[in-house]
């Protein structure tokens, strides 16, 4: 249990909470928009959306800083920046986890140990790259020198989800900072305070200069006037495919701005016939697909199970689902809370409610949390699932897993890549050769091995098809908030 929860909700009263642009809190002049406890469904604060004026003063105080104070800026400078940042997050982790939780409706002990650890390494592991980015010489003819610099785009955009909104947002302002971009960041309306909350500890803490940092809040409306500003020069975004392709078409109607888009996902997970440690395989695959209440976008919510193996196995599975706790954020002993939402818990019941597969476990709200308030939903399992039903082919973004069975390795690989997803995958096999064969046949960017989900800042995360374009962390963050500028210099022969 968090030991701070009445300073937590005092916090939480002083509303509404405000944009930050130019280095100063400022109270948003379009509407106001109620945040709330999923597990309650009660008013916990509100935040004040911006207007269009209000976003055309952070884009032109980005862009002023980035262009008269950031471009200048030594890498000493900027390293003690994201290390300093990095302390904040780190000291201030029960705070922000507790936040996190009360928002979302995820447990307390998820946001703590899941999200919040790498909201301060992310910071400190940029901070190690910003003087170690190199441009090229290139090979040309005698006469003359043709090299390349990595500059910042500018002005750098960054929206973010709802089921990691903290995370989500360090993982695209470190290495953003880190290049020298400034960052005009907008998170979900329905998950905006614990970044509210750490970027009035940075405030508190750090001197920036002013634009460097900025936080707009609203809803769709604020996000598609960033993303059609002319004055923004990228934009990153993390959501579903559906707003993806409209950031696509509102950047080809403004500027052309350069994307990294990290969008939906349907994956699944293989288990042949010579699984190793089954039953330890199914845990960690079933733990995976199940916390955070199912909302990840790279949760296993497909298990393709070898015909051999499948009884055992989904028995196994519905066991597990039994074992499975709900309850709210801060109680002991909780395995899976609330839904984000509103919007979202009825997407998935809508998802249930038309599912025409076996049923094994699950399948309905579930009551007696809370007096019967609260958005939960019980973890659901659905056995011998069709590859072309709905369930199976849909994002839900819930506790919804599907079961089917496969007879042979080129079958697993079809139904595997049966979608318009391509995100992440695994399989599980004790044959080495199958696994490195399966693993490039799978159409997805991650494909994890015998163990599903496994994630690292030096590796990249992202998929392919719908999925998004483009990777985050590691180098391949670096690339995303660079542009690359080739200059020639003629000798003479």
């Amino acid at each position: 249990m968090y030991d701070k929860i009445p300073e937590l909700k005092k916090w939480c009263s002083i509303s509404p909470k405000q944009n930050y642009i130019h280095g100063e809190f400022i109270k948003g002049l379009a509407k106001n928009i109620d945040c709330e406890d999923p597990s309650n469904e009660t008013k916990i604060s509100e935040i004040s959306c911006t207007t269009k004026d209000q976003i055309d003063l952070a884009v032109e105080s980005a862009k002023n800083c980035q262009k008269q104070i950031l471009k200048k800026q030594s890498s000493a400078e900027r390293i003690s920046i994201l290390r300093n940042i990095a302390k904040i997050a780190h000291e201030h982790r029960h705070e922000l986890a507790a936040i996190e939780a009360y928002e979302n409706g995820k447990t307390y002990t998820e946001a703590l140990n899941d999200d919040l650890p790498e909201c301060s390494t992310v910071f400190d592991y940029y901070a190690g790259w910003v003087d170690k980015v190199y441009g090229e010489t290139c090979p040309t003819e005698p006469g003359f020198l043709n090299y390349t610099i990595r500059e910042a785009y500018g002005v750098c955009g960054l929206i973010v989800p709802w089921n990691f909104p903290l995370l989500m947002a360090c993982w695209k302002i470190a290495p953003a900072l880190a290049m020298g971009n400034a960052v005009i960041i907008k998170p979900s309306e329905y998950t905006s305070l614990s970044l509210i909350r750490l970027i009035e500890l940075i405030h508190e803490k750090l001197t920036l200069p002013k634009g460097m940092l900025n936080l707009i809040l609203g809803d769709g409306e604020q996000g598609s006037y960033l993303c059609e500003h002319p004055g923004v020069d990228k934009i990153s975004f993390t959501g579903s495919t559906d707003v993806g392709k409209r950031i696509v078409q509102a950047s080809g109607n403004s500027n052309l701005k350069a994307l990294s888009l990290e969008l939906g996902g349907k994956s699944p997970c293989i288990f042949f016939e010579d699984t190793p440690n089954l039953e330890e395989a199914l845990t960690r695959a079933y733990h995976v697909m199940f916390s955070q209440k199912g909302e990840k976008c790279t949760e296993p919510t497909r298990f393709l199970i070898h015909k051999d193996i499948y009884q055992k196995s989904s028995d196994f599975l519905v066991n597990l689902a039994k074992q499975y706790k709900l309850g709210t954020q801060f109680e002991d002993g909780v395995h899976q809370g609330s839904q984000n939402n509103k919007q979202q818990f009825e997407k998935i019941m809508g998802f249930i409610k038309r599912a025409d597969s076996k049923l094994l476990i699950g399948g309905g709200v579930a009551k007696n949390i809370n007096g019967g308030k609260g958005y939960f939903i019980e973890p659901t399992i659905y056995g011998e699932v069709d590859s072309e039903a709905e369930i199976a082919k849909k994002e839900i973004f819930g506790p919804v897993l599907s079961l089917s069975t496969f007879s042979n390795e080129s079958e697993a690989i079809e139904n595997a890549n049966n979608s318009d997803y391509g995100l992440a995958a695994g399989l599980y096999t004790a044959d080495t050769s199958r696994a490195h064969r399966v693993a490039e046949a799978i159409e997805a960017g991650m494909v994890f091995v015998n163990r599903y989900g496994m994630y690292a800042l030096s590796s990249p995360f992202g998929g392919f098809k719908q999925s998004g374009w483009g990777k985050e962390l590691g180098i391949h963050s670096i690339e995303s908030y660079t542009k690359t500028k080739s200059i020639w210099v003629y000798h003479g022969s």
